[in-house]
């Protein structure tokens, strides 16, 4: 797998720095830019085009289903894998309706570098405690 330029999105800095640990440590991910909130996500999405965009739900501004929206026309090429703490179905649906190529939850980041070479090799990963 070539290096993945990725963006962070995340509201809690302390998350955010574990993902970033974990990314750059465990698999091909560079990380690009990190931002907290929606409409920011949304901008630095426009701007920096990455191949991966790591996404919470719970965010200030913008929640991160309307964000992806709006990143998904404005970077079809980015992969979305959501970050959350909400394992509801409808949810998870949703966000894969949206064309998330992912879904993990934050209590099982540590199948974080699973799904992104899972996303790389176009698949869709959905934490496993969601599927049951």
């Amino acid at each position: 797998m070539a290096t993945v330029r990725t963006l962070l999105v995340e509201d809690y800095e302390q998350f955010r720095q574990f993902l970033r640990s974990t990314l750059e440590k465990e698999t091909e991910c560079i990380v690009v830019g990190e931002v907290s909130d929606g409409l920011q996500a949304v901008q630095q999405a426009e701007e920096l085009k990455p191949d991966l965009i790591l996404l919470d739900l719970a965010l200030h501004d913008l929640n991160g289903m309307e964000a992806a929206r709006r990143i998904r026309k404005l970077c079809p090429q980015s992969k979305i894998m959501f970050v959350s703490q909400d394992s509801s179905p409808e949810i998870v649906e949703g966000a894969l309706r949206l064309g998330a190529s992912g879904y993990l939850l934050k209590s099982d980041a540590i199948e974080l570098p699973l799904a992104v070479n899972a996303i790389f090799r176009g698949e869709v990963f959905v934490s496993s405690r969601v599927k049951g």
